[in-house]
């Protein structure tokens, strides 16, 4: 992790309990930031001593936090497609509801706090070409209508109350810095197949292209956009390397002696998918200067070993 931060900052963490959220603690801890990790659990996954448990759909909860922060990172929300339609009612309370009662709490504040809010791949319709921030948009599941609409709630906050706020559009993530860490989504489903030595599914023919990234290079880029004045009230797309599923699946199942699988889409899951979702990063690497630190097919080895030296 190259960034640095220079002179002291504070930082709030929600979702520090979460896949990128434990991985934001990680690493801002040395940038020279003080974090504070907050989660609805009621323990630190990492141990963390000055870990808070706190319920972000509860507004008096939130009160008790020192909001005297430089910048706070909103990475406590419900992700999912299908199970998102399902439990509507919880993805609309914490994913909407509760970025709206963070921003109730600092609104009025002298010295406001940036937002640093994840985004997804699925606000995005399809397309065959790399997709700019600016692409056509298309949501399919409540999960990506609570990301569009929060997108839209920063900007209504930041044009009546001054608050700033950086948007990051993810794709696909994958890999762990962390002890006991694990893989997340995709990566990590094809992961536990090759462990078991069955063969990895994919729907239809796996001609899918998605942009991967490694969640070292999904923090660095996230950190290295906090103190530059380019970002402010900006949505970027994580810069990543472009692959088909089936790409990935191979390299996954010929490195560990699985094998690969095809069947037909589910309706429901074929109604709801988006198509190619290839990110243009051209913006995140012209602003930033963003240079990929880590390959998937170079670090497939320690992906691997890592994911697998967690017990069954």
């Amino acid at each position: 992790m190259s960034t640095n931060i220079h002179n002291t900052k504070k930082a709030i963490v929600f979702g520090a309990n979460g896949y990128l959220g434990r991985h934001l603690v990680h690493f801002l801890k040395g940038q020279n930031i003080d974090v504070l990790p907050v989660d609805i659990k009621e323990d630190s996954i990492d141990g963390l001593e000055n870990y808070k448990s706190i319920d972000v759909t509860e507004k008096s909860s939130l009160v008790e936090l020192d909001w005297n922060q430089d910048y706070i990172f909103i990475f406590s929300g419900k992700t999912g497609t299908m199970v998102s339609i399902q439990n509507y009612e919880d993805f609309v309370s914490i994913n909407e509801i509760g970025l709206l009662n963070i921003l109730e709490q600092i609104k009025s504040l002298e010295n406001k706090p940036k937002i640093i809010f994840p985004s997804t791949r699925l606000v995005y319709k399809g397309a065959d070409s790399p997709i700019a921030e600016d692409g056509e948009k298309e949501t399919k599941t409540i999960y990506a209508v609570n990301k569009l609409a929060c997108e839209s709630i920063l900007t209504v906050y930041s044009n009546l109350y001054g608050i700033p706020y950086t948007v990051f559009r993810v794709c696909i993530p994958y890999g762990t810095q962390i002890k006991d860490g694990y893989s997340y989504g995709t990566i990590g489903f094809f992961l536990k197949e090759a462990k078991q030595l069955k063969p990895i599914r994919l729907y239809g023919d796996g001609a899918l292209k998605r942009t991967f990234t490694h969640v070292e290079d999904i923090c660095n880029q996230i950190i290295s956009s906090l103190n530059n004045e380019k970002s402010i009230n900006q949505i970027y797309n994580i810069k990543g390397e472009t692959f088909s599923l089936y790409e990935v699946a191979t390299m996954i199942a010929e490195k560990y002696g699985s094998s690969v699988s095809f069947t037909d889409w589910p309706e429901n899951d074929l109604k709801i998918e988006s198509g190619h979702t290839v990110f243009d990063g051209s913006k995140i690497e012209k602003d930033f200067g963003i240079t990929l630190i880590n390959s998937f097919k170079i670090g497939l080895p320690i992906i691997y070993s890592i994911y697998f030296l967690k017990p069954s």
